[in-house]
C-alpha cells in the first residue's frame, strides 16, 4: 500500500510531499526518508480558514486569535505518495511525473498586490516583504485583513522574506467582511495608532536626551567648582608666602638698624646699650612649607628664589632689576595669552635687547627655564614647546614677578 506521507527517520517529522522532503533535507541535512501511512493533519479553522498541520499549531492559533473550532480535512487532502522513480514512457515525449504532469520546474515570481495598499502598509512601518506577504496571503483585499495576517504570523520564520508564487498563479480576492466605509474607518484607526506610537517614541527619546543634557551639565558645574576651589587654595598659599617674606624682610631691616645704631654709639665713644633696656627682638619667622595640595608649589619656590638671587646680585642697580622683572613678565604674559603663537614661545639668546634686559643678568635665563623654556639649536634659542605650556605654571610665574615688582621688601633677605 502506498504511503500518504513521508517520514524523516532522523527526526520523525511527517511531510506531505516529495518537495517538502527535499526542502527538509536541505535545511536539516537529513536524508533518511520512508513512506508512511500516517497522514499529515489538516485542521482548518472554521472562523478564518487557516490550515494547521498539527495539534500544537492549532493550539497556538487558538491562543493567538481565540478561534476554537477546527474542521479535520486530513482524509480529503491525503494522497498516495511514493519515493519510487517514475518510469519514462517515451524519451521523445519528455519526463513525466506520476500523475502525468510535466516535471519541468515552474518559474517563481513575486505576486502582484495592490500598490496603494502596499504603500499604506509601508507608511505604517511594515517592511516591503512583510506588506507584500500579508496582502498576498490575506487575499489582497484590505488593510485590516493584511494587518490581522501580520499579527497572526509575526513569529513565522519567513515573515521577512518576499513571497514567491508560480508565474501563472492568480489570487482572487475574497469578499470583504466589512463595508468600504468600515474598512476606511479601520484603516484610519490603524494610521492614527501608528502615528501615536511614533509620537510616544519621539517623546521618550526627547526625555532621554534631556536627562543626558542635565547629567552633563551637572558634571561640568562640579568640575568648574573643583577648579575654582583649587585656584582659591593656590592664591591663599601665595598670599601667605608673601606675608611671611615681608615679615622676614622687616626683621632683617630692624636687625640692620640695631647694628647701625650700635656702630654709631661705638664711634661716638658711648657705652653699648644695656641689653635689659633693649626690647627683645621678635623671633625669626621660620619658613613653613604649605600643606595645601598646590600642584606647582615646588616650582613657585624655585621661581621666587631665582628672582631673589637676581635682585641680590644686582642690588646696586634697582632700575635694571625692575626692567628685567618687567621684561620677564611680558614674555610670560605673551605666552599665556597666545599659547599657539610660536613667535611668543621662541627667544633668540644673542638678541642684543634680550641680552641687555635679561640675558646678561644672573638668574634671568634660569627663570625662563623654570617656566618651561628649553635651549635648542646648540643653545642659540630658548623655545617652549606647545605641549609643555602649562597655564598653572605661567600664572604662578606672573604672580611671582608681580610680587617682586610691587613689593618694596622683595629680595632684601
Amino acid at each position: 500500500m502506498a504511503g500518504v506521507s513521508l517520514k524523516c527517520g532522523d527526526c520523525g517529522a511527517l511531510l506531505k510531499s516529495v518537495e517538502e522532503a527535499q526542502e527538509h533535507a536541505e535545511l536539516t541535512s537529513h536524508s533518511n526518508f520512508s513512506e508512511s501511512t500516517e497522514a499529515v493533519l489538516n485542521l482548518v479553522c472554521s472562523s478564518c480558514g487557516k490550515p494547521c498541520r498539527s495539534k500544537t499549531e492549532s493550539d497556538l492559533h487558538t491562543k493567538r486569535t481565540g478561534h476554537t473550532d477546527f474542521v479535520d480535512k486530513t482524509s480529503e487532502t491525503a494522497k498516495p505518495i511514493s519515493l519510487e522513480v517514475p518510469k519514462v514512457v517515451d524519451d521523445s515525449a519528455g519526463a513525466m511525473d506520476v500523475d502525468g504532469s510535466s516535471s519541468q520546474p515552474e518559474e517563481m515570481v513575486v505576486p502582484e498586490v495592490d500598490k496603494k495598499l502596499l504603500e499604506e502598509l509601508e507608511a505604517m512601518g511594515f517592511s516591503a516583504a512583510q506588506a507584500t506577504r500579508a496582502l498576498h496571503y490575506s487575499g489582497n483585499g484590505s488593510i485590516e485583513a493584511a494587518v490581522n495576517w501580520v499579527v497572526e504570523h509575526e513569529n513565522d520564520p519567513d515573515i521577512d522574506q518576499m513571497p514567491l508564487v508560480p508565474a501563472n498563479t492568480k489570487v482572487e480576492a475574497p469578499n470583504p467582511s466589512l463595508t468600504p466605509e468600515e474598512i476606511k474607518i479601520r484603516a484610519q484607526e490603524l494610521k492614527e495608532r501608528a502615528r501615536k506610537k511614533k509620537e510616544e517614541e519621539e517623546k521618550r527619546m526627547e526625555r532621554e536626551r534631556e536627562k543626558e543634557r542635565i547629567r552633563i551639565g551637572k558634571e561640568l558645574l562640579e568640575a568648574k567648582r573643583i577648579e575654582e576651589d583649587n585656584e582659591r587654595k593656590r592664591l591663599l598659599a601665595l598670599r601667605k608666602a608673601e606675608k611671611e617674606e615681608e615679615k622676614r624682610a622687616r626683621e632683617k631691616i630692624r636687625q640692620k638698624l640695631e647694628e647701625d645704631k650700635a656702630e654709631r654709639r661705638r664711634k661716638l665713644g658711648l657705652p653699648p646699650e644695656d641689653p635689659a633696656t633693649v626690647k627683645p627682638s621678635a623671633p625669626a619667622v621660620e619658613e613653613k612649607k604649605s600643606s595645601l595640595p598646590v600642584r606647582p608649589a615646588t616650582k613657585v619656590e624655585q621661581m621666587r628664589e631665582c628672582l631673589r638671587s637676581l635682585k641680590q646680585n644686582h642690588k646696586d642697580d634697582d632700575a635694571k632689576v625692575k626692567r628685567a622683572f618687567q621684561t620677564l613678565l611680558t614674555y610670560v604674559g605673551n605666552v599665556a595669552k597666545n599659547p599657539n603663537e610660536e613667535k611668543f614661545r621662541k627667544i633668540r639668546l644673542n638678541n642684543q635687547t634680550f641680552q641687555d634686559r635679561v640675558g646678561s643678568l644672573t638668574g634671568g635665563i634660569e627663570f625662563l627655564e623654570l617656566c618651561g623654556f628649553e635651549k635648542i639649536e646648540g643653545g642659540e634659542f630658548l623655545f617652549l614647546p606647545r605641549e609643555k605650556v602649562e597655564m598653572v605654571v605661567l600664572n604662578s610665574a606672573g604672580s611671582e614677578l608681580s610680587s617682586a615688582i610691587n613689593n618694596p621688601f622683595f629680595g632684601v633677605l
